[in-house]
């Protein structure tokens, strides 16, 4: 990439209001020979020698089973993605998506073990982006999503594992008749849970300076519809910004569960904007 691209996030959580514990976990880190530097909710780093990588889960299961579900699985992943720039140091080049897969397998295991031994049905959703110089890399289990604003245009980057979701993309129900469905978050994918095994979704999707994206957890989904979100990406001028109305709005008409999101701006180097290199 001769222009190497720099991000420009704000991350966001709000405890529902059915309970005192937030059960949603963020995390924010790059990635580098070095291993993970955890990074702040709110900044801007370039891609020219490290990766950046932005998650969100979501816990559950009984007593805290969803906050150390969530934030087990999210410190896992930030332990086990830098491994690919030391494979690369040995002369050997793994496939980022081949590695993303086996760190999700490695994290389901981890999380399974932990339910089995403590906290039967313990699991969490997952929404990863990983972005490199080259390209994002993405993992979702979940209702977890990954949203990705260009040229104006929403699109919806992760798949949600529920059959209502697959029957409104299908065209089959309405967007109101899918967030009204009783069945809307019976999920069949999650991480953990004591499932002898997970197959969430990944891709791999080129971005240029311009694009936003969105991560966040199904508690923004309750409280603002697919034009709210992209409005807010197309229309507002930073993350801070548009992260903010997001949560307000969303807080507003539902704040029932917990609510995180991650608001991330694809820039160049030529912006203006400092960067935490």
């Amino acid at each position: 990439m001769p222009d190497a691209s720099i991000l420009h996030w704000e991350a966001l959580t709000h405890s529902g209001s059915r309970k005192p514990r937030n059960d949603d976990s963020w995390l924010a880190f790059s990635s580098s020979p070095a291993g993970a530097e955890t990074l702040p909710e709110s900044g801007s780093h370039s891609l020219e020698q490290h990766d950046l990588v932005f998650a969100v889960s979501d816990g559950m299961g009984g007593g805290n089973a969803g906050d150390l579900a969530s934030s087990l699985l999210l410190r896992r992943m930030s332990e086990i993605i830098p491994e690919t720039f030391k494979i690369a140091a040995s002369g050997f080049f793994p496939d980022c998506l081949d590695h993303l897969a086996d760190a999700v397998r490695s994290v389901h295991q981890h999380v399974n073990e932990a339910a089995c031994d403590q906290n039967h049905g313990m699991a969490a959703t997952l929404a990863l982006a990983w972005f490199t110089p080259d390209n994002l890399y993405l993992a979702n289990a979940g209702d977890s999503r990954i949203y990705r604003s260009r040229h104006g245009l929403l699109e919806q980057l992760t798949r949600d594992h529920t059959a209502a979701w697959g029957q409104w993309k299908r065209g089959e129900i309405s967007e109101i008749q899918y967030r009204t469905h009783p069945r809307r978050s019976a999920l069949y994918e999650v991480i953990g849970g004591c499932h002898l095994s997970v197959h969430p979704h990944y891709a791999a999707i080129p971005y240029e300076p311009g694009d936003r994206f969105l991560i966040c957890s199904d508690g923004l989904v309750d409280g603002v519809w697919e034009r709210h979100i992209s409005n807010a990406l197309a229309d507002l001028p930073t993350p801070k910004t548009t992260a903010e109305t997001l949560l307000k709005r969303a807080l507003a008409n539902s704040g029932i569960d917990d609510t995180t999101l991650i608001v991330i701006h694809v820039g160049s180097a030529s912006d203006s904007t400092d960067s935490n290199q």
